[in-house]
């Protein structure tokens, strides 16, 4: 895990200029650690979204195999961690009460 200022002193405004906040750049990591550069936008909205211990638990079960197919085992721990399911609950709370509101 690197520090904010680590971050800092290896930001070149020329290069990186898209990189504005830090989940930014740890979605740019896990994209550059699990070599699949192709869905940086996945990795920066799951480090946006996602707490940051279950994303580095996930990537550390990764890097520790010697899996081909990284990014799709990266996702596939992440949801043997929970990581969706807090999103899953809410959209059944909210078709539970639209079905009440309907039937009201």
């Amino acid at each position: 895990m690197q520090s904010i200022s680590d971050i800092l002193k290896k930001f070149n405004p020329l290069e990186d200029k898209y990189i504005s906040r830090e989940y930014q750049a740890f979605g740019v990591y896990l994209a550059e650690k699990l070599q699949d550069t192709r869905r940086k936008s996945l990795y920066i909205k799951l480090a946006k979204t996602i707490p940051r211990p279950i994303l580095e638990q996930a990537l550390r079960y990764v890097i520790d195999s010697n899996a081909r197919r990284k990014g799709a085992l990266f996702m596939w721990k992440l949801k043997e961690l929970g990581a969706f399911k807090t999103s899953l609950k809410l959209k059944v709370k909210s078709s539970k009460l639209q079905f009440k509101i309907k039937n009201f």
